[in-house]
């Protein structure tokens, strides 16, 4: 039955049109980024850091090391909107089209049926990041031959050169820790859509409390505090190609993170629990 059940819901999920923007926009940014990489001297600035420090930089104008740069603005922009349209859908849409009502009156406890949704935005999130990391990867060998990967990051000190292999599995460790990245956001904005607001407002909720961690984060006062807010958590992907991995800090935000998604489903448990929905 619980297979049933979660069987349904993604059947909903991805019934809706909304569900695939996310793909949709994603696959267009990734191929608008190739264009500019290819046809312009966008990559310019990249290979004057790699022959200042003794790299040839022909060796890493490569479909991994254009990928790995991608990840950077759209994990960071683009993915945290669409999770958090999803995520905010998941209870809040049902609740205001009527059809929480209908399912509530069979023998299904709340809190079930909560983690059942969150399953199926697990899902969505994967198949998401998918998107992102796999089909970034293909699109961008059309345009770039197989090569080293070359990631700079300065804001985390970051500065990463591999070959081909070494390099094709940091950015798969990475795809695989930004998972955990989307559904956290994910997780926040379903946990607002338990509450008895629109879905448009979980999700514009979801989206200001990220922007305001990360506002605050982002001021000297708040350096020394860093810990203390998710958005520093949320960005730990960037260490996996880091030369070597601190993965201690990759463990300690990783246990963070999955803190913090237990607290939101359990005030969204709660939240849940104190609707009059039947009524």
């Amino acid at each position: 039955m619980f297979l049933h059940q979660l069987r349904n819901e993604l059947w909903k999920l991805f019934g809706k049109k909304r569900t695939y923007i996310g793909f949709g926009m994603l696959l267009l940014a990734q191929n608008t980024f190739n264009v500019i990489f290819r046809f312009t001297n966008a990559f310019r600035f990249y290979e004057r850091t790699l022959e200042g420090n003794g790299y040839a930089a022909q060796q890493f104008l490569s479909a991994l090391s254009i990928c790995s740069i991608m990840l950077i603005p759209l994990a960071g922009l683009l993915m945290p909107l669409y999770v958090a349209l999803v995520g905010g859908d998941l209870v809040a849409k049902e609740a205001e089209d009527g059809t929480l009502r209908m399912i509530l009156s069979r023998p299904v406890s709340r809190v079930r049926l909560l983690v059942v949704k969150w399953l199926a935005g697990f899902i969505f999130t994967v198949g998401l990041v998918l998107v992102l990391s796999v089909l970034g990867l293909l699109s961008a060998r059309l345009f770039f031959p197989w090569g080293g990967l070359f990631f700079w990051n300065p804001e985390f000190g970051i500065f990463g050169v591999f070959d081909a292999d070494a390099g094709l599995k940091r950015y798969v460790a990475a795809s695989i820790f930004l998972v955990s990245h989307a559904f956290s956001i994910m997780g926040l904005a379903s946990m607002f859509s338990c509450f008895n607001i629109k879905p448009a407002a979980a999700t514009i909720l979801a989206l200001s409390f990220l922007f305001v961690d990360l506002i605050l984060q982002s001021m000297p006062y708040f350096r020394e505090y860093h810990n203390f807010f998710i958005t520093y958590h949320l960005q730990t992907w960037h260490y996996l190609f880091a030369q070597p991995i601190p993965w201690w800090r990759v463990a300690q935000s990783l246990s963070v993170l999955a803190g913090a998604n237990v607290t939101f489903l359990v005030v969204g448990v709660v939240a849940f629990h104190a609707r009059d929905i039947k009524s």
